[in-house]
């Protein structure tokens, strides 16, 4: 009998426990999957914690993955048994050994392209792709102010955005992490808890202000990122690894023409047409080198509450997954 990850209460990470489940009967237009590797984003800690009430508890946590298709259902035809695949589903239920999946999810993943890799990046890369073509297309000899840009999502938005001919101010924590940003492509590099952000923003753009900030980081960081905002500006607030914003004044981004937006890649990307499209340009991207992603710690699916502990920590270098 396969074994996930079940959350019976909302909580600390021990509340992670390893049990035997039943995976569910197929239907007609899902897949079975023998997983391999799952990748572990904060989304799963505000699971875990209780900030996001979005899992039916009990239930299994995780959104993302890859793995071997082991059975189809009746309808599904653009899918084949052993087929390698991967996947972002907020559906949750990633963080198990076997599982049912829409077939409509799962995305064809190309040779030479590790599933550990794939695991670590795909719904960061995707974010990446989303936020630096999307939600604010970055242009070349923009300014671009990138927090915790040493961090998962951070580490490959600096890249690309670089790579687009932007010049990249990147935040990190510790002095460890400044090669790190550099590494990614950021040109300036402030440490936050030692330097007022925002001044040094105003200083290196010589007061012009950055054209695109792109904040993971949220409460601690929200406000100053709109001071940071050339005229006309925009603040992506992609989350909220400090703490949810407080409610503020819409009017405050009148003085500026500043615009804001909360995006998310299940809706940018909710078309499994642009979704592949999306997807393909991210692998080609790693194929090519342009993004490199950097350290992954590996940890067995039965040690889901240690992952979550790596990934909190302040300490943490590169992404965190789960094997199988």
């Amino acid at each position: 009998m396969p074994s996930a990850i079940v959350l019976h209460q909302a909580g600390p990470p021990e509340n992670l426990k390893f049990e035997p489940i039943t995976v569910q009967a197929l239907l007609p237009r899902e897949i079975r999957l023998r997983q391999t590797a799952v990748g572990v984003n904060f989304h799963d800690v505000y699971v875990r914690s209780g900030l996001y009430q979005t899992l039916a508890l009990p239930g299994t946590p995780g959104i993302e993955g890859v793995g071997i298709i082991t059975e189809l259902g009746s309808e599904v035809q653009h899918l084949s048994v052993g087929d390698r695949v991967a996947y972002i589903y907020k559906g949750y239920g990633a963080y198990a050994e076997e599982r049912t999946l829409p077939a409509e999810a799962a995305i064809h993943l190309p040779a030479g392209i590790d599933d550990q890799v794939v695991a670590a990046t795909l719904l960061k890369g995707l974010t990446a792709w989303v936020l630096v073509h999307e939600v604010y297309a970055v242009k070349p000899g923009d300014w671009v102010l990138v927090h915790a840009a040493a961090g998962g999502v951070g580490s490959l938005l600096s890249q690309w955005a670089s790579h687009l001919g932007a010049r990249v101010i990147g935040t990190v924590g510790s002095e460890p992490k400044v090669e790190l940003a550099q590494r990614y492509g950021c040109s300036h590099v402030i440490q936050y808890r030692h330097e007022d952000f925002v001044a040094r923003v105003k200083d290196i753009t010589g007061g012009e202000g950055v054209q695109v900030a792109y904040d993971a980081v949220g409460k601690d960081t929200f406000f100053g990122s709109l001071a940071c905002l050339a005229p006309c500006g925009h603040l992506a607030n992609y989350g909220q690894a400090s703490g949810p914003v407080p409610p503020f004044e819409v009017s405050a981004l009148f003085a500026k023409s500043n615009s804001l937006s909360r995006p998310s890649v299940f809706q940018h990307l909710e078309m499994a047409e642009k979704r592949d499209a999306a997807a393909a340009a991210f692998f080609k991207a790693l194929n090519d080198r342009v993004l490199q992603p950097d350290h992954i710690a590996n940890f067995p699916l039965a040690q889901a509450a240690q992952a979550h502990r790596e990934l909190e920590s302040r300490s943490r270098q590169g992404s965190v997954i789960l094997t199988i």
